[in-house]
């Protein structure tokens, strides 16, 4: 297993290679997003966490899927021009990939392998996890494994030195005191 994520490649949205250690030293919150999602909004509160913390060392990696619920149909200049008319997104953008199945990005992979425990255990956290499996059923998706991202917006968070240090659930908002107090942590590092 890779040590860092700095060993991995992505495309950005408009598909322009980008190696990972170009983000050496940022603290990194790597987010797989969808247009159609009921946590769609969450694009508004990545973008205020974006600009409250970049200058202090915050990248948001937001890669477009379309494994949960066929809520991101789009093509990547679709995915593109919906977040910049729509939430004015100035963060980095990626191609549409997966984030599960045979076909999923190496860099979730290597996410998955480091067996982080997620975070948010919530009532709202509570009533989606019931909800969940009935979702996976009516749209015929595979269940996530443990590690997995569970869902559109689940939050992955890495240290200055490219090692995952927490996992959120999609219905840990990016403004919640959970997330910014550990983004913090990581930033004083």
């Amino acid at each position: 297993m890779n040590k860092n994520i700095y060993a991995f490649e992505a495309e950005k949205i408009d598909k322009e290679p980008v190696g990972l250690s170009s983000f050496k030293g940022r603290v990194l919150l790597i987010v797989n997003v969808a247009s159609e999602c009921g946590f769609t909004p969450q694009y508004l509160d990545l973008q205020k966490l974006y600009e409250k913390y970049r200058d202090q060392g915050l990248s948001v990696l937001a890669f477009p899927c379309n494994d949960f619920g066929a809520q991101e149909l789009g093509t990547n200049e679709d995915i593109k021009e919906f977040c910049y008319e729509k939430f004015r997104v100035t963060f980095d953008l990626f191609n549409k990939v997966s984030v599960l199945g045979p076909e999923k990005l190496p860099l979730y992979q290597y996410l998955y392998e480091c067996g982080l425990e997620h975070q948010g255990k919530g009532v709202v956290s509570q009533i989606f996890r019931l909800v969940k499996p009935i979702l996976y059923r009516i749209k015929r998706m595979p269940t996530p494994e443990k590690n997995e991202a569970q869902w559109n917006f689940h939050k992955f968070l890495v240290g200055k030195n490219g090692v995952p240090v927490a996992s959120f659930l999609s219905e840990v908002s990016p403004d919640s005191s959970i997330l910014t107090q550990k983004l913090e942590e990581e930033l004083r590092k």
